[in-house]
């Protein structure tokens, strides 16, 4: 009588999870929430895939980092990026091949100076300014026939219905619904994924949870202080309390795990060229208290007085910038990231607007105090905000550089071990092929010096294969729900895969599982492998045996 009973709820379960729900006659095949690249990507190969898709994006501009002034591609090696992934850098050359499309700078005089310089003959370029990356994201999603919705956040208390371990409808702030047979989740926090229930982690595991060298507390050289640098307001005076920008908190022991955040910032686009700028100029809160540690590196480390020695400050075509992060003060707001993943939208808005104001008050502080070096001084006052990009929000970026969140605990978690290749997965949706890498997650007093801790950047290996199961949830928590963005990782891989043409790749490929799946009548983690891997070739995804550059 057991063993009748045991059955029957596993017949149950299984049709709970593994057929598909009946779906009212308005839902879409796909209905992808995030018009981050990956998203762009997934709803461009849902519709190529003769599927009725709805790209829904939270804020009001489509692209995320790609159209928020991350131009300087991260990718390591660029021979693994196909398909949609490749198109996207593809339209940026044949953008830039016309001479017409240079406004402020002749083509021919162009180097961007950094590590994805297009070199002669590519078909691809991986440089670009802004406006132009959303320009040819709108061109793309048009040919394609995508309905995009902007400006509409999911409803985080309530907004997913489920029947089982499928979803079948969304619903935004507004009250409006999208009912949809495969949902998609292409957000850089994992709203949808954590809404739906799903299991997911924010931090860092400790290395023993993976068997992990370089996941949790690691305090490494990497954009770090010089031994010397007082913390304390008073130098040498503990009782004076700490400077702005660190942490109470003490060093944990190397390799053990936390809550902490790697640290956001923004890719900041400026402009050499007169004509074309808004000047930098003083914030309402400007507090240049915030910058005492900058003015205490400056001594420290006397001989480093050019500006590539603070910031990483690459040119983008038509005389602009992206600029990033460099060094033990810089454009990394840490500390300040850790809230941000489970935060509220009014308290993620509170905590962009800090990032906002603390990137242009350093701008204004190099421009300003007297205790900037004249050498680095100069530079940047020579420099001012594009009167051309982001016209729209002050001229800056609105898209917040998230490099981490939550991440979803999936059907397989990607780990270092598949970055250095002692693990190597049997179902490859694409390859990431960037070093391990992520930014500090805290500034905190070691020894009686400023220390920043978390900074990892560890290379050396080929591109790798990403597990089909790591975009997959537990099958019994969502059957119908691919996460190509938020995907299934350990901190320190996700770091390795995290770049904007992989997002690409892996949403490209959400898409052709989740339509696949439906053709078929499945539950996703049921599709036949080989038929996706057939598909995926047929669309031009790389997915092993990529020659080094």
């Amino acid at each position: 009588m057991k063993s009748i009973f045991l059955l029957t709820i596993f017949v149950l379960l299984f049709a709970c999870t593994s057929q598909p729900t009946e779906q009212p006659d308005d839902a879409y095949d796909i209905v992808i929430y995030g018009g981050t690249s990956g998203g762009i990507a997934a709803a461009i190969q849902a519709s190529r895939m003769d599927k009725s898709v709805v790209l829904i994006e939270p804020s009001t501009r489509l692209g995320g980092l790609t159209t928020g002034g991350l131009g300087q591609t991260d990718i390591g090696n660029k021979q693994a990026i196909g398909g949609i992934s490749r198109e996207f850098y593809q339209n940026i050359r044949a953008y830039y091949g016309n001479d017409e499309n240079w406004k402020w700078q002749a083509q021919q005089d162009y180097m961007d100076g950094g590590q994805t310089r297009t070199k002669a003959g590519e078909d691809a370029m991986w440089t670009f300014e802004p406006s132009v990356a959303l320009q040819v994201y709108r061109q793309m999603l048009g040919d394609a026939g995508v309905e995009v919705v902007i400006n509409e956040r999911l409803d985080r208390e309530s907004g997913i219905t489920k029947q089982g371990s499928q979803i079948t409808e969304i619903t935004m702030e507004s009250g409006t619904t999208y009912a949809g047979k495969m949902f998609i989740d292409a957000t850089y926090e994992g709203d949808l994924l954590a809404t739906a229930g799903v299991d997911y982690f924010v931090g860092r595991e400790a290395n023993e949870m993976y068997n992990e060298t370089y996941n949790g507390v690691q305090l490494l050289e990497g954009h770090q202080f010089p031994d010397g640098v007082d913390p304390y307001v008073v130098p040498g005076d503990s009782s004076s309390g700490l400077l702005w920008g660190i942490s109470t908190a003490s060093l944990d022991e190397q390799g053990s795990g936390d809550t902490l955040v790697q640290a956001y910032n923004f890719r900041i686009c400026l402009t050499d060229v007169a004509e074309n700028q808004v000047p930098i100029s003083r914030p309402d809160n400007y507090d240049s208290s915030r910058y005492e540690l900058l003015a205490r590196l400056f001594p420290a480390q006397p001989d480093m007085r050019r500006i590539n020695q603070y910031f990483i400050w690459s040119r983008m075509p038509n005389a602009k910038t992206d600029i990033n992060n460099r060094g033990g003060f810089s454009t990394d707001m840490i500390n300040w990231s850790h809230n941000y993943p489970e935060a509220s939208y009014a308290e993620r808005s509170e905590i962009i607007k800090a990032h906002r104001d603390y990137t242009q008050g350093l701008l204004y502080f190099y421009t300003t105090d007297p205790r900037v070096p004249t050498e680095l001084q100069e530079e940047v006052k020579r420099w001012g905000y594009p009167k051309d990009e982001y016209t729209d929000n002050g001229d800056w970026s609105p898209q917040l550089y998230v490099r981490e969140a939550r991440r979803l605990i999936g059907e397989y978690v990607m780990t270092q071990a598949n970055c250095q290749g002692r693990e190597v997965v049997d179902d490859p949706i694409g390859l990431a092929a960037y070093t391990m890498d992520s930014h500090n997650c805290q500034r905190i007093v070691v020894d009686g010096q400023v220390k920043n801790e978390g900074n990892v950047e560890i290379g050396g290996f080929p591109p790798y294969p990403i597990a089909y199961r790591s975009i997959l949830p537990k099958q019994e928590q969502a059957s119908n729900l691919l996460v190509p963005v938020c995907l299934s990782a350990s901190h320190i891989a996700f770091g390795s895969i995290r770049m904007e043409p992989v997002f690409m790749v892996l949403g490209q490929s959400a898409a052709t599982a989740a339509a696949m799946a439906i053709e078929a009548e499945q539950a996703v983690h049921q599709l036949d492998y080989t038929q996706l891997r057939d598909r995926l070739l047929a669309d031009k995804q790389i997915l092993e045996n990529v020659v080094e550059e």
